[in-house]
């Protein structure tokens, strides 16, 4: 049988477990009922997990858990009980984002095996060769990739790439969106997205300008899996079971050589039709669309059928009977998957009085398997001569022994935990004095002789400094590089050679916000700064990251302040103090016009359905940051924050006038004016 990369499919309760596996999923993902990205789904209760995983076991379909989101180091116990019990029920793989969850695994379950989720934002060959060296086993590249950026990804690692192929797109790169938490308080990174983007933001007259339409490229399925991707994911544990059996369908006709049914596809769900504009680099406004009701309706006409699909069980597990029948005793039938192997015994077999039983007439009754996960592959049948046993009797044979390799391959091996490790060393010294300042700028000009002398640390984009290094010279070892924080795999070496340069001429240390970023600078012999884009907000991820090659580490502006001040870290830390903070990195700008970028001069922005301004800032027209309006300020806060080794003031659309202002308000402690924000520094996150 030829053997195609899996499809994986999402199981949001059981009836979508149900559609996946019986439509012919080779894989499922699932949640239980905490700890995974999607909390609104129904997800599935860990006390019968084991029974859930052998039933899907048997059908020869693996099962992903996902336990992907950001934990805090008050919710670890409770997140170590769930962990354990995805451990005992014997998976196939468990989904990570958080970097110190993934070093939890890594020491107590060695051989469970360990999966990016697209949160972890790996969308280059260096993301992809930083998760191999922390043992995990496979990826989701981010959504955002071209056919040639995945291939690259795909040749570049040992790691088994997944990619999504069906289903929603997010507008941010996952895993770099914040605005669903700065909005409403309600973070995508713990699992609580209220899709804020979905809402009629308008950019230059057009609606809806952060909505994308639904992707689907399950028409290219033998392309990719001819660029090395093994994995095709279908996106969807909020959609109901039709869509599953709907998208699942599509893919095993792709994979068939068949034309997929798009048409069904598109009337069970789709906003607008379908794109597959960052596969084929085509990043223009034909990618929006929003759900209408039109699609409402063509959804109701198909649902009907689509149930239909889900009714019979498809046997594709090819399985080898061997048929005993001797004189006085009772008949025999052995059936081994190859790997599990049952024997059951029947009737007694009587002398025949017309035709007897032989080998044509045994696998009438043996071939059907219907209504089971199993084929019949090789028959053997060894039947003395003159006997006889009823179709009736040979049929019950065979579901005895079908239901019993069904029950041995449901089996669940739980994986075995290892020693405790050697206790942690004791958190970082707590600073002494205040926290130092230090500047983040957006462009050199913002580097004001105020800004110069102020700041403890300088941090400029990397492709801003190569423009001027001149200021190494001027600034020294306070002058950092802040790599790109989107930077696909045809980028990867142009950076590489500017960090060698510029290491050369005096660089020390880089701003690293994602694990692309990390293992370059890394490599390039760079002192490392961890930057929000990480995500840190607990103590292993801390630990995690400094053996990452951190030297220093800013939080998530997602941790509260107290859950801050109890992180122990081996190495100083801090937090983004001043800023239009960050929502959404996109690939995509909504500030496009139908005639693309046009004369833009890299600040736009789109506005809410209350008329406030969004702004949005390109960096060099490779990727764009959505920002919040109002700015963080905790410049009359800052003994509170007495804790941190040091404070960023992140300069993005200030003039150089506003930040000599704001770094003077930060030195003098004065009260903020005008609207601001805190953040989510004093906020409870859900």
């Amino acid at each position: 049988m030829e053997k195609h990369a899996e499809i994986l499919a999402p199981a949001g309760g059981e009836a979508q477990l149900r559609a996946a596996v019986l439509c012919g999923a080779d894989a499922v993902y699932m949640g239980l009922q905490s700890f995974n990205a999607r909390a609104g789904a129904e997800n599935f209760n860990e006390n019968s997990l084991p029974q859930t995983v052998g039933w899907c076991h048997a059908r020869g379909v693996r099962v992903y858990i996902t336990l992907n989101t950001l934990v805090t180091d008050r919710e670890l116990p409770e997140w170590i009980k769930t962990l354990d019990a995805v451990a005992g029920a014997g998976v196939d793989g468990v989904l990570v984002q958080d970097l110190g969850l993934a070093k939890i695994i890594r020491q107590r379950y060695p051989t469970l095996p360990l999966l990016g989720s697209t949160q972890m934002s790996v969308h280059n060959i260096a993301g992809a060769r930083l998760l191999e060296e922390m043992g995990f086993t496979q990826v989701v590249l981010a959504r955002e990739l071209s056919k040639e950026e995945i291939a690259a990804i795909c040749a570049g690692t040992s790691l088994r790439c997944e990619v999504f192929v069906h289903g929603a797109l997010c507008m941010s790169v996952s895993g770099q969106c914040y605005l669903s938490s700065l909005l409403g308080e309600r973070s995508g990174n713990r699992g609580r997205c209220a899709q804020p983007c979905r809402l009629d933001f308008t950019s230059h007259g057009r609606e809806y300008a952060l909505s994308l339409k639904d992707l689907t490229l399950t028409d290219r399925l033998r392309e990719l899996e001819a660029l090395g991707v093994a994995s095709f994911k279908i996106e969807g544990r909020l959609k109901r079971p039709e869509y599953v059996a709907a998208a699942v369908t599509a893919c095993r006709q792709s994979l068939a050589g068949e034309v997929p049914d798009l048409e069904t596809l598109r009337s069970v769900f789709s906003r607008s039709g379908f794109t597959d504009g960052y596969y084929t680099g085509r990043r223009d406004l034909s990618m929006f669309g929003t759900r209408t009701r039109e699609d409402a309706a063509a959804s109701a006409e198909v649902l009907g059928r689509l149930a239909a699909l889900t009714r019979n069980e498809v046997g594709r597990l090819p399985a080898d009977m061997v048929l005993t029948m001797a004189p006085g005793e009772p008949a025999t039938l052995a059936v081994t998957d190859g790997t599990h192997r049952v024997e059951v015994a029947g009737e007694t077999p009587q002398a025949a009085l017309n035709r007897p039983t032989d080998e044509a007439l045994a696998r009438r009754a043996l071939e059907k398997c219907g209504g089971t996960p199993f084929t019949l592959q090789n028959l053997t049948c060894h039947i003395a001569p003159g006997l006889m046993l009823p179709l009736s009797a040979l049929n019950r044979l065979r579901a005895a022994a079908l239901t019993a390799l069904a029950e041995a391959r449901s089996v669940t091996v739980p994986y075995p935990q290892a020693p405790a490790p050697a206790e942690e060393p004791a958190g970082r010294t707590r600073p002494q004095g205040a926290p130092r300042l230090v500047c983040r700028l957006a462009a050199a000009g913002q580097m004001t002789p105020a800004v110069r002398r102020g700041a403890g640390r300088l941090t400029l984009p990397l492709a801003e400094l190569a423009e001027r290094p001149d200021l190494l010279e001027a600034c020294g070892p306070r002058l950092a590089a802040e790599l790109p924080v989107f930077c696909a795999p045809q980028q990867e070496e142009p950076v590489m050679r500017t960090l060698r340069r510029l290491k050369e001429q005096g660089l020390t240390h880089a701003l690293c916000g994602n694990l692309g970023a990390l293992l370059m600078a890394r490599e390039a012999g760079l002192e490392i700064i961890g930057d929000y884009g990480l995500n840190i907000i607990n103590s292993p991820a801390a630990r995690q990251a400094a053996e990452l090659g951190c030297g220093a580490i800013t939080l998530s502006f997602e941790c509260e302040r107290g859950a801050a001040k109890n992180i122990a870290s081996p190495v100083p830390l801090g937090v983004i103090a001043y800023g239009h903070l960050p929502l959404m990195l996109l690939r995509n700008c909504p500030g496009k016009t139908a005639a693309g970028c046009g004369d833009c001069t890299g600040i736009n922005r789109i506005t809410d359905r209350r008329g406030e301004d969004f702004p949005l800032q390109c960096e060099r027209r490779q990727y764009t940051h959505l920002l919040n309006p109002r700015p963080l300020l905790l410049c009359d806060r800052l003994p509170e924050w007495d804790f941190c080794d040091f404070l960023t003031l992140r300069f993005t659309v200030e003039s150089p006038a506003e930040c000599d202002e704001v770094l003077k308000m930060y030195r003098t402690g004065a009260a903020p004016a005008g609207q601001f924000t805190r953040g989510l520094y004093y906020r409870t996150l859900k």
